[in-house]
């Protein structure tokens, strides 16, 4: 079920987590890893596979310079130190309140893989892929100024910049193929056949609050919504001017009826390895270059570029029965913020689907060959949501039928650790592992940190 109100929802606090289909960076250069292909198409296997339904290449990966711990904090009242609540709770003090955003954007990006079937095997002169991947990727960049007007900090005019906040979902269907062009190099491609369910882009530009004589905000934007997906349509609200006669209407919430595709594109990957020596060897690769065209664009503007608002409110997470059911109020109060009025079908539209550059250098000990040290600059290109990653990894291979390694990757969003192990007897192949080791969690499970990660899957080999 599509959860109402995910667009306000997702540009405020991310209770609500979609994501992306990205692999695990930490078996880049993990022979046996069956799905090396996914991130970088020249990369073949020494055993045919094939996955076990649903469950051959499993993916969640979250990541982001801000998290749960920024926004929820302890509760500083009287009444119980247990409780949580809000950064905006009167109680906290501006500096506390404020400690965990970053000057500048304040980002989070996710992914979701899902593996449906997949297969790989020798033929042709080289080394074959097929699979039906399902794929979610999301985005959030909220200006420091943002959370500090929520707060409202000394009640000053505030010139907040840019909000960002996007979704899609799609499906793929991809073919694969590698061979040796020689001694040394290896080359590979895939063609992917996208089938689009849904994209939401939500944008605000040239926001700017400033107080009025009355004690209110009067909000400058230009704030736009872009949803494409079968059966989508906004609910508005109407509401009463508070200084002027008459009457305006509002989106304050979402409906779905019915799903289906909404889209069609198409993708590839290009990749090449080169294999300089014994010792050394090099690698890149181009994902996802490709594009969606959409059937419909159901689209909300906020046509009156000056409007008022009340102000966020803090909300007693206590009272209002956990997170999750608080996070509709501040849905609710984010949705006024906009003041997005639905404008219908404006006709379909064409969008890109996010490109990966993988670049990779492998060193094999000369002493021990079961040991090697990697390389990987990950880069990711999606507009607001662009990023970057350098990963360092140590991969061992003490068995024929057993691998894995360690790593350690540092870029757009901090340090992180990594992990892999692979087990791949003839016959059967189990792996798991994460790029970013799960910390701390909430109650509700929700991880303290926006960096989680977990990979895993079963597959049948021979």
């Amino acid at each position: 079920m599509i959860q109402k109100k995910l667009i306000f929802v997702a540009t405020f606090m991310l209770s609500v987590v979609t994501a992306m289909g990205q692999s695990l960076n930490s078996a880049y250069f993990t022979d046996g890893y069956k799905f090396r292909h996914t991130m970088n198409p020249a990369f073949g296997n020494d055993q045919s596979y094939v996955s076990i339904p649903a469950l051959g290449n499993i993916n969640i990966r979250t990541q982001g310079n801000f998290g749960y711990d920024a926004i929820i904090k302890k509760n500083p009242n009287p009444y119980g130190d247990k409780t949580m609540t809000t950064f905006m709770n009167p109680y906290i003090d501006v500096n506390t309140a404020l400690e965990g955003f970053v000057n500048g954007n304040n980002r989070i990006v996710g992914n979701v893989g899902v593996t449906i079937l997949s297969a790989g095997f020798k033929a042709w002169g080289g080394y074959n892929t097929i699979e039906i991947n399902a794929k979610t990727h999301f985005g959030v960049s909220l200006p420091y100024e943002l959370f500090e007007f929520a707060k409202n900090t000394g009640n000053k005019n505030y010139n907040i910049g840019e909000i960002n906040a996007g979704a899609i979902s799609y499906a793929e269907v991809a073919f694969g193929h590698s061979r040796q062009l020689s001694d040394k190099l290896r080359a590979g491609a895939k063609l992917k056949v996208l089938l689009g369910v849904g994209r939401a882009d939500v944008k605000m530009e040239n926001v700017q609050a400033q107080l009025d004589n009355a004690n209110q905000w009067l909000i400058t934007a230009n704030a736009q919504a872009d949803v494409s997906m079968k059966g989508f349509t906004y609910k508005q609200e109407t509401k009463e001017y508070k200084q002027k006669p008459g009457s305006y209407k509002y989106v304050n919430d979402v409906d779905v009826d019915g799903a289906g595709v909404g889209g069609f594109g198409l993708g590839v990957d290009l990749g090449a390895s080169y294999k300089l020596n014994d010792d050394w060897s090099f690698s890149a690769a181009l994902l996802d270059l490709g594009f969606i065209s959409w059937s419909n664009d159901i689209q909300a503007r906020n046509i009156n570029k000056q409007f008022t608002f009340d102000g966020f409110h803090d909300v007693d997470i206590a009272r209002h029965g956990g997170v999750s059911e608080a996070s509709d109020t501040y849905a609710d109060q984010l949705a006024e913020f906009a003041h997005l009025q639905d404008q219908g079908d404006q006709g379909g539209r064409t969008t890109g689907i996010g490109t990966t550059l993988n670049v990779g250098a492998e060193y094999t000990l000369p002493m021990y060959r079961k040991l090697s040290f990697g390389l990987l600059s990950n880069t990711r290109l999606q507009g607001e949501y662009s990023w970057t990653e350098a990963r360092l990894s140590a991969n061992w291979t003490p068995l024929a039928w057993l691998d894995g390694g360690l790593s350690m990757g540092v870029g757009s969003f901090g340090a992180s650790a990594g992990w892999l192990v692979n087990i791949h007897p003839k016959g059967f192949n189990f792996f798991v592992g994460a790029d970013h080791i799960l910390g701390k969690q909430s109650k509700e499970g929700i991880p303290l940190s926006s960096k989680a990660s977990i990979n895993l899957g079963m597959n049948i080999t021979w």
